[in-house]
């Protein structure tokens, strides 16, 4: 008899042994496919180097990272997370690229008692009054670079820009942010489809205004169409073009080439930013990869490593959603792009910087730190928020 509970007693400790070391799951919905997928390949694979470093770990508890595409679609976003979080169970989600995308997914994911990390998309409306206690966002509120660029035309004397962003919620966040530090008239201030390709109606709307500057977002393969079409058209030598770092990060200037040089933009991160953090990221990334890491990859990273610290502090038992939670909270985790804290409303509270285009001596086109803008900025629609 004492052999058989001898043996019962074994068994039960092999088996819960073996439940302590079943890996967290975390479930990533971004952007794969479209002119806008390498978003998404960015975002995934500066997470999959945290995990990587980690040998399958983050905050060394084993995780499992499920990958799908959500082809910029909100249904389909809300799809893929139903599906990780009935099928998969899985507790902390991540990933989503564009902002229509996650106002149609987080909302339920958050309900639903998940944690979900954003790692890119920061609409104003769930920085506001839809903020949740289980909804962080790892890079910044989807105003914030745009009102740095705002502040440093007004700076430069701009007193007649144009302004020109996609009919979707980041894209009427990013004017609005430009605008709340731009002091100055705007010469016209267009919207287009997402996704669109052919900007010849714009561009001759655009000449036709005159404006002294231009000020535009458009991510992914928009912005390199837009570009292209602005220099064919000659208007990169009369009138300056300024946007937000979504538009000139590395990839896109492979794309696009000289066009781009010597445009400013915004940013709370950039590939020479002198941090002992940031200068191993992108050494691992580089390597890793083979190709100089983008914005979307540090983000993808910072949010890897966030949710690494939390898994610590509740030594991957994520059930503990107050602990789990107050580990998020507490942004512990060694950030690539310096100081860094969240606000009430779980946005970052961060410095931000302009950059410029350049080429540099290997004939690469990238970004360089012109200036910083902002110190410990937080976003405009914390106040909004009912979270204490």
């Amino acid at each position: 008899m004492r052999k058989i509970v001898l043996s019962l007693v074994i068994l039960l400790f092999s088996m819960s042994g073996a439940m302590a070391a079943d890996p967290v799951k975390i479930g990533m919905i971004t952007t794969l496919s479209t002119k806008a997928g390498y978003l998404g390949e960015d975002i995934r694979d500066g997470f999959k180097l945290a995990i990587d470093q980690g040998q399958g770990k983050l905050g060394n508890i084993p995780v499992e990272l499920m990958v799908e595409d959500d082809g910029r679609k909100p249904e389909k976003g809300r799809q893929i997370a139903e599906r990780f979080m009935k099928r998969d169970k899985a507790q902390i989600l991540t990933g989503i690229v564009f902002s229509n995308v996650a106002m149609a997914v987080v909302p339920k994911i958050v309900r639903s008692g998940a944690f979900y990390v954003s790692p890119n998309a920061g609409p104003s409306k769930l920085a506001g009054k839809g903020c949740d206690k289980n909804y962080f966002n790892v890079a910044w509120q989807n105003d914030n670079l745009h009102e740095a660029v705002g502040q440093y035309v007004t700076e430069k004397k701009y007193n007649n820009v144009y302004l020109l962003a996609p009919n979707y919620p980041a894209g009427k966040d990013a004017l609005a942010g430009f605008k709340r530090f731009y002091k100055g008239k705007v010469a016209g201030e267009v919207y287009t489809t997402l996704g669109q390709s052919d900007y010849a109606a714009e561009l001759a709307s655009l000449r036709a205004a005159k404006p002294d500057a231009v000020y535009f977002f458009l991510p992914g393969g928009m912005g390199i169409n837009f570009i292209k079409q602005y220099a064919q058209a000659g208007l990169n030598e009369t009138t300056p073009l300024f946007g937000p770092a979504f538009s000139f990060d590395e990839r896109i200037l492979k794309a696009v080439g000289d066009a781009a040089v010597g445009v400013v933009n915004g940013s709370q991160w950039s590939a020479d930013l002198d941090t002992p953090e940031n200068m191993a990221f992108v050494a691992a990334f580089r390597k890793a990869y083979g190709r100089t890491p983008t914005l979307y990859a540090s983000q993808g990273y910072d949010a890897a490593l966030l949710i690494g610290s939390a898994l610590a502090a509740v030594k991957g038992d994520v059930s503990q959603s107050d602990a789990f939670r107050a580990a998020l909270e507490k942004a512990d985790f060694p950030t690539v792009r310096g100081a860094f804290k969240f606000g009430k409303n779980h946005h970052p509270v961060q410095d931000i910087y302009v950059r410029e285009v350049i080429k540099d001596e290997q004939g690469n086109f990238t970004n360089r730190l012109l200036k910083k803008v902002f110190t410990d900025h937080a976003d405009a629609y914390g106040p909004e928020c009912s979270m204490k």
